[in-house]
C-alpha cells in the first residue's frame, strides 16, 4: 500500500490510528438525522483575470486562454457534505480567520441542521478548527449555545484521505473551477450553481474502506502487531 494513501508526511502511531479508527467507524454508522455527520474543509483559489478576450472554440469545445494573466487576488472556500446524503455547501470568504471558521459553525447548527439534535464534524487540525476559534469571536453563551450542538472529530495529522471534503473539493475543481474566474462575484456563483446542480442530481460520497480493512491492510503499521483470531485465542489460553 503506497504511502502517499496513508499520509506521506503522517507518522503512523497510536494518535494516527486511533483518529483513523474513530472517522472510519463514523462514516460506518447508520445514517441518524439528529446527528449528522458533516466533513468540513477549506481551499483557496486565486482569482485570475485575463489580458486579452479568450477565443471561443467550436460548441461543445473549451475557451483558449492566452499563456499571459492577470493575479487578481485570492480567496478562500469553506467545503461542507454529508457523508450520508446527496448534500453540500460552499461557502466563499476573503479569508479563513476565526470568525469565519465561527460562522460557518453558526449556521450549521441554526440553518443547515436546525432539527439535529447534535452535528459531528470531521476535520483537519488547522488552528482555527477549534472550540477556541467560536468563543474568541462569539460572547461566551452564544459560543457555548453552537458548541453543545456541534462535535468534532479531527483527521490524524498531515492526513487528508480520511476527510470526505477533499472528495468532494477535488470533484468541484473538475466540475466547476477547471477556468479562470477573475472576481469573487462570478466565483460564488459558479459554485453556487455547481452545488445546486450536484445536489439535485443526488450525487454523494460512497465510502468503501472500514475499520476492520484498515486493520487487515494496515496490520503492520499498528503500534502493537494485530493478531489473528488463532494467534489472540492461543495468547490468551496460554495466560490462562
Amino acid at each position: 500500500m503506497s504511502g502517499d494513501l496513508w499520509g506521506h508526511y503522517a507518522k503512523i502511531d497510536g494518535e494516527y490510528i486511533a483518529r483513523m479508527e474513530d472517522l472510519l467507524d463514523l462514516y460506518t454508522e447508520p445514517s441518524d438525522p439528529k446527528r449528522p455527520v458533516v466533513c468540513f474543509d477549506e481551499s483557496p483559489i486565486q482569482l485570475i483575470g485575463e489580458v486579452r478576450v479568450p477565443i471561443v472554440r467550436k460548441p461543445g469545445k473549451r475557451y483558449r486562454y492566452d499563456s499571459e494573466y492577470k493575479r487578481n487576488g485570492t480567496a478562500n472556500l469553506f467545503v461542507m457534505v454529508d457523508a450520508n446524503r446527496s448534500w453540500r455547501k460552499v461557502k466563499v470568504t476573503d479569508r479563513r480567520a476565526n470568525e469565519d471558521f465561527a460562522v460557518c459553525m453558526r449556521d450549521l447548527v441554526d440553518l443547515d441542521d436546525p432539527d439535529a439534535d447534535r452535528v459531528r464534524i470531521v476535520m483537519d487540525n488547522l488552528s482555527t478548527h477549534t472550540a477556541c476559534a467560536v468563543y474568541q469571536t462569539s460572547p461566551a453563551a452564544e459560543a457555548r449555545r453552537i458548541l453543545r450542538r456541534l462535535e468534532f472529530h479531527y483527521t490524524p495529522r498531515h492526513v487528508s484521505w480520511l476527510n470526505m471534503a477533499e472528495i468532494e473539493i477535488g470533484v468541484m475543481r473538475r466540475q466547476c473551477l477547471d477556468r479562470r474566474i477573475d472576481n469573487r462575484d462570478l466565483l460564488k456563483s459558479a459554485v453556487d450553481a455547481w452545488e445546486r446542480r450536484r445536489t439535485e442530481s443526488g450525487a454523494q460520497i460512497r465510502w468503501m474502506f472500514s475499520t476492520d480493512q484498515a486493520r487487515e491492510k494496515m496490520a503492520k503499521s499498528y503500534p502493537i502487531p494485530l493478531l489473528n483470531e488463532s494467534q489472540s485465542l492461543g495468547r490468551h489460553t496460554r495466560a490462562k
